[in-house]
């Protein structure tokens, strides 16, 4: 059915071709004009300035991003059958990779544009499902979307932990955790062969930071025989995975008194207790203590701009974390620096880098680049989805 009577946005001359290439956001500043009259996250038509249908996606206005393209045609229906497709054909993707067997049973399942379901994340934690609807016109779709996840992935209960700022934003209520299946105390689930279990009081992000598994798997690789810093721990999945390579001693460091707890009873489990060490405390104070102590420091801070507003804030903690970072490494050891923020590229935490390491009077020497896990798919269209950066850096004497 072809669905040429829903209201149109109309593209302005010259910001069209990401949109052609499949970028899948329409930013406000690209609208010529909108015919007819669509509500908050009802269905829209984009089309360029000749007429020409680049795509269709739910609305948003008001937001610095009035629709995201879910389908390039005009016949595609936008219903439970497309969304058990696309997360049936993500499940698969992911299993194709290894992740998902019983090694690994927790993992990002859908990752919104990467997985061409924008507004909608989708966690796997063993036999629970967390979701986050990220536009109001994607929870305006929740019943579709539930009845494609019973379909798809048949989980035991489905916890919705959209966060509150987004909710906000978009216009309707945020998470009210369990929406469907039994009631859970806890999210348990293994990665890479580390049992985690999970209080639901404990809420960043979903529960956890699965696009940091191959970025742990490295940093137990290079372990062995080593003191490490777990700095902005969370539950120390850091710590846990340099202990099982072998450090000596593992300080995980969280001012988050609930998540140096959890982690501390996920090392007992896991049988890596005895070479780790856990303290609620501000991690800039322990690194700022730590001059010279460590072979491996770990500094992965939340997420520091939130927006392109907050930039130029975010680039002076970088450089500041960057700088604590160098002091407390061992002349030759390793400074692993990580930003999950959209807004600073990998340039420009390299900047950042290098400017906090001239404070410490060091070389930051970068050794290898990492990127976030393949469950957190990205479209070559769509270079904002690369959003983790993690540099492995020898720090020398200068």
């Amino acid at each position: 059915m072809v669905e040429t009577s829903l209201p149109t946005i109309r593209l302005k001359p010259g910001h069209v071709q990401p949109v052609w290439a499949g970028h899948p956001w329409v930013y406000a500043q690209a609208v010529d004009r909108v015919d007819g009259a669509p509500g908050r996250g009802d269905l829209v038509r984009v089309v360029d300035p000749r007429g020409n249908l680049l795509g269709r996606g739910f609305y948003s206005p008001g937001s610095a991003l009035v629709v995201r393209i879910l389908v390039r045609n005009e016949q595609t229906p936008i219903d439970a059958a497309l969304f058990a497709s696309r997360i049936r054909h993500a499940n698969d993707a992911r299993r194709a990779l290894g992740i998902g067997d019983e090694t690994t049973s927790g993992y990002r399942v859908v990752h919104a544009e990467g997985d061409l379901l924008p507004g909608l994340i989708v966690d796997r934690f063993g036999d629970a499902v967390v979701v986050q609807f990220l536009t109001f016109g994607m929870k305006q779709r929740e019943p579709e979307v539930l009845t494609a996840l019973q379909e798809v992935l048949a989980p035991s209960t489905i916890i919705d932990r959209t966060p509150q700022a987004t909710a906000k934003t978009e216009g309707f209520e945020p998470g009210a955790g369990v929406i469907a299946g039994k009631e859970i105390k806890a999210l348990t689930f293994k990665e890479r062969g580390l049992a985690f279990e999970i209080p639901l009081e404990l809420g960043q992000k979903t529960g956890f930071y699965f696009d940091q598994r191959e970025v742990r798997a490295r940093v137990e690789a290079l372990s062995r025989g080593k003191r490490v810093l777990d700095a902005y721990s969370y539950v120390s999945a850091f710590g846990m995975a340099a202990a099982r390579g072998g450090a000596t001693h593992v300080l995980s460091v969280d001012e988050n008194a609930l998540a140096v707890e959890v982690g501390s009873s996920c090392a007992r489990a896991n049988g890596l207790e005895r070479h780790m060490e856990f303290i609620p405390r501000d991690a800039r104070r322990v690194l700022a203590d730590s001059k010279g102590t460590y072979d491996i420091v770990i500094v992965d801070p939340p997420r520091l701009a939130p927006t392109r507003a907050a930039k130029e804030k975010a680039m002076f903690a970088y450089g500041k974390l960057a700088e604590l970072g160098c002091r407390a490494v061992k002349p030759g050891g390793t400074l692993v620096f990580c930003s999950c923020s959209a807004a600073v590229d990998l340039n420009m935490l390299s900047r950042a880098l290098s400017l906090g390491a001239l404070r410490a009077n060091v070389q930051a020497i970068v050794t290898e680049r990492m990127f976030q896990g393949p469950d957190h798919p990205v479209s070559a269209a769509f270079p904002e989805g690369l959003y983790l950066k993690t540099l492995f850096v020898r720090v020398e004497p200068r």
